[in-house]
């Protein structure tokens, strides 16, 4: 099959993408490389690719592919706080009218990469299906909502679009993300000696490594398209539900002569949701989710101390997505609307 996946040199592409193709698929990438330099160690850009905005994406430039795994996002919810409009401009009209383009080019399957946080504060502990009210708290959340629910009014027997409900992400990736539960707790204990929550650990999170979302998609790409035609899987694994204090003692089993600190004022987080992964177990019988947080956590132990990670580092903009586009805005390497303006470094 002939498949495009958007974002393929961001912290999730950058690691699906050749599996994808091991997998025995012909894929290209396409991306805006906003994140080029930012590499955790050395890395190489995956081709063939597309230097592209996926606002920008044609319809000739869709032609020819059979499946799109649509990753190009802008990421978590503190970048959704720095200007709304962009994560609803690029999360949701974006995404929406790439699908519409690619319908009308001939594709036939649209893998949306989703989230879970679209459950947002679930109440109780009990387990949220896909069947579950929808209770977005942030821009970003909203977004992925809105998205979804766009997406499957384009299904027909000729288009298949699927959303990946994904758990929160972990592991080791070229294009490494610090802003993100796990990774951000193994890069506080390996710079500064201590795991740092920001929260008081209370919240439910779900975690799932990069490379089971990976595996996932190729699932979603090879499955017959009647059979995932305009639906929404959880992705990742009940066991890996947790209390993000949980998930610090997690990392204190692997790195065991970090202390568990708390930040000051840090309070309740009220994004808390524990969610059930029934539905792709049941729809997906040889998939196998086959990571869990504390082998997720010895591999970024491995990965930071291989690559050199530094406190610098890990205060700086090159791993925190945030930080990185304001840098970009500031040096006006992207304008308003975050495209590079004509004439700009790319």
């Amino acid at each position: 099959m002939n498949v495009l996946v958007t974002g393929h040199h961001g912290y999730i592409g950058s690691v699906l993408t050749p599996l994808v193709a091991a997998a025995g698929h012909d894929v290209t990438g396409l991306d805006t490389f906003l994140y080029r330099g930012c590499d955790l160690g050395s890395s190489q850009s995956w081709t063939p690719a597309l230097d592209r905005d996926v606002r920008d994406v044609s319809v000739e430039d869709l032609a020819g592919f059979d499946a799109i795994v649509h990753l190009a996002a802008l990421s978590n919810d503190p970048t959704g706080d720095l200007n709304p409009g962009w994560t609803y401009d690029i999360n949701l009209d974006g995404s929406v009218e790439l699908a519409r383009r690619a319908k009308e080019a001939g594709v036939e399957r649209f893998v949306f990469a989703s989230s879970c946080s679209m459950y947002g504060a679930a109440p109780g502990d009990a387990l949220v299906t896909e069947e579950a009210p929808l209770r977005p708290l942030t821009p970003y959340a909203e977004s992925k909502v809105r998205a979804e629910e766009a997406l499957f009014e384009l299904a027909d027997t000729d288009f298949a679009p699927v959303s990946m409900r994904n758990a929160t992400a972990y592991g080791a990736s070229p294009r490494l993300r610090l802003d993100i539960v796990l990774n951000n707790l193994v890069g506080w204990a390996h710079t500064t000696g201590a795991i740092n929550l920001q929260s008081d650990g209370t919240a439910w999170r779900p975690l799932v490594h990069i490379r089971d979302i990976a595996a996932a998609a190729i699932a979603l790409i090879d499955a017959p398209a009647d059979a995932i035609r305009g639906e929404s899987y959880n992705i990742g694994s009940g066991e890996q539900n947790y209390r993000i204090r949980d998930l610090a003692s997690v990392v204190q089993e692997v790195m065991p002569d970090c202390a568990v600190t708390f930040a000051d004022g840090g309070g309740t987080d009220p994004r808390s949701y524990r969610v059930d992964f029934g539905k792709l177990e049941r729809a997906f019988p040889e998939l196998e989710i086959e990571w869990t947080a504390r082998r997720g956590a010895s591999e970024l132990v491995d990965a930071y101390r291989d690559a050199g990670l530094t406190s610098e580092d890990f205060q700086g903009d090159r791993y925190v997505r945030l930080r990185r586009l304001r840098s970009l805005l500031e040096a006006r390497e992207l304008d308003d609307t975050l495209r590079r303006p004509s004439g700009a470094p790319a």
